[in-house]
């Protein structure tokens, strides 16, 4: 078989980490907007899918960098992995922001009707930078 199955298998791990990523993270980001899962507890859903995020997250910064060490002189003059590499750690930073900031009142919002606006901020924040991240990363291997 020798190497040339490495680079296919952490790209299909890498695509189920960032599907995992994004799909968990904005149920959350939905559920913070008042867009989805309204009728459970904001407390619960961020308590059961943000470790999922965060695992997901962990799996998916490492084979991308197993990816990256392939090719790394096409890739660090791509425009679109650059625009990836703006957006992630960006993401990242909302995602901390949110987890261990804004994330501390969260028991008081389940008996609000409205949640306060900088998780509502947060919210709208990852769905548009992970979006993002989402967008560049597939233009990345179209553009080499």
């Amino acid at each position: 078989i020798g190497y040339t199955w490495w680079f296919p298998l952490l790209e299909s791990i890498h695509v189920i980490a960032i599907a995992l990523v994004v799909g968990s993270i904005a149920t959350v980001d939905l559920r913070l907007l008042g867009l989805a899962a309204v009728r459970y507890p904001v407390s619960q859903v961020v308590r059961k899918l943000v470790p999922w995020t965060w695992a997901a997250f962990v799996v998916a910064a490492i084979t991308g960098l197993g990816m990256f060490v392939s090719r790394a002189s096409g890739y660090v003059i791509n425009p679109a992995f650059q625009i990836k590499l703006m957006l992630l750690p960006l993401a990242f930073l909302n995602m901390a922001y949110f987890q261990f900031k804004t994330f501390r009142g969260v028991a008081d919002w389940d008996t609000t009707e409205q949640l306060p606006l900088p998780a509502r901020v947060a919210g709208a924040a990852s769905l548009l930078l992970w979006a993002g991240v989402v967008f560049a990363g597939r233009w990345t291997g179209h553009i080499i």
